[in-house]
């Protein structure tokens, strides 16, 4: 009928007006001509609308879809096993020498702060080149420095130190600490990358109000973001396998492991017993297993990247007296004293506020 919601959005007024004209009953029959014309057209401009809706939505998809393909591609890389030795020397040549064109910006040679330059690189890398000697081998002045002398001479001492680097740990190791650095910081910077991009497309549809089309200010901070994203995993990177702590497990420790078993298997006749041990050299040879299969890559562990065996499992309690909410724990050991001080920090707090006892300005005591 001319009620419905299809009607009465799309071209319901203009109907009702012609049929009034015409003089036509109420009760004509949904199969009439106007009728019929009037439901056709209001169907074709919704679905109109839907798809432009669709349109809409599918534009903004697609500039995070570029971003995607362009970190899949760089994660695939990662995982097919490729050497990123060749990767990782260009990745410290750019890190090092945007942290030498940010401190040498502006102003004159004698006005860079050099020393903050060199604090901030020996966090990402040993520097090896100290001040004095970047001056004496650009002439003996601080004003002989330039800015292509300085990314030329500190370029070179980051190449030293990555060099220096894989003959102490190692090609091999070196090869695959890269692979999981890499994995690690790729991962977690394209996820926060993902919630600053759902977070901008909330709102940037308010900058039509400012009289500029959404979607191009949309794909321009986007662009903007992907490309800090980028600099940010080369930098974190960099840093991580320069710094990270680096323990190699040796192979034959696990070999010994799943070759001994520790303790002996439990033979009496009962009920069937878990012998503890056996599940351990059954790990061992999984792991041993494991790392025949991965191409010989060395099993290392850094800290940093690998989860914190020491964390502890949280353990709620019942409330205690005095207390509207359970007191969370780390153990069971400690379960008495947190407990116990959680309620006492509870209390004292009760007999600070001076509204206790009381809701509003009425008493909290009972009639009796």
């Amino acid at each position: 009928s001319l009620g419905d919601d299809l009607m009465v959005r799309f071209n319901g007024e203009r109907v009702a007006a012609m049929m009034n004209l015409l003089r036509l009953p109420e009760d004509v029959p949904i199969e009439a001509r106007p009728v019929s014309k009037a439901i056709q057209s209001a169907q074709t401009q919704v679905e109109q609308q839907n798809f432009e809706i669709r349109k809409n939505v599918l534009k903004y998809d697609e500039v995070l879809n570029k971003q995607r393909t362009v970190i899949y591609d760089e994660r695939r890389s990662v995982l097919n096993g490729l050497d990123l030795s060749d990767q990782m020397r260009p990745m410290i040549d750019d890190v090092v020498r945007g942290y030498v064109e940010g401190a040498t910006s502006s102003g004159y040679a004698e006005e860079w702060d050099l020393p903050q330059l060199w604090t901030a690189l020996k966090t990402l890398y040993p520097v090896s080149l100290s001040i004095d000697e970047a001056i004496e081998q650009a002439g003996g002045e601080k004003s002989d420095l330039t800015r292509e002398f300085l990314i030329e001479e500190l370029v070179a001492d980051a190449r030293s130190a990555y060099d220096a680097r894989e003959e102490d740990l190692g090609a091999e190791v070196l090869r695959e600490l890269e692979r999981r650095v890499l994995l690690s910081v790729l991962d977690r910077k394209w996820r926060e990358h993902l919630y600053e991009m759902d977070y901008l497309q909330e709102g940037i549809g308010l900058r039509a109000m400012a009289q500029r089309d959404p979607l191009v200010e949309y794909q321009r901070e986007g662009f903007d973001m992907f490309a800090a994203m980028m600099e940010a995993i080369k930098e974190e990177s960099v840093g991580f396998l320069f710094n990270l702590e680096v323990e190699v497990d040796e192979p034959g420790a696990a070999d010994a492991a799943a070759g001994e078993p520790e303790g002996e298997v439990a033979v009496e006749a009962g009920p069937p017993q878990l012998d503890i041990s056996l599940l351990k050299a059954a790990g061992s040879a999984a792991e041993h297993t494991g790392a025949e299969n991965g191409k010989g890559k060395p099993h290392i562990s850094a800290k940093g990247l690998d989860r914190d065996t020491s964390a502890k499992p949280l353990v709620y309690t019942s409330p205690e007296l005095g207390s509207d909410t359970p007191a969370v724990q780390t153990t069971k050991e400690d379960k008495a004293g947190t407990a116990s001080s959680s309620t006492a920090r509870r209390r004292q707090q009760a007999r600070g506020n001076p509204n206790r006892g009381s809701r509003g300005n009425k008493s909290s005591k009972r009639k009796r």
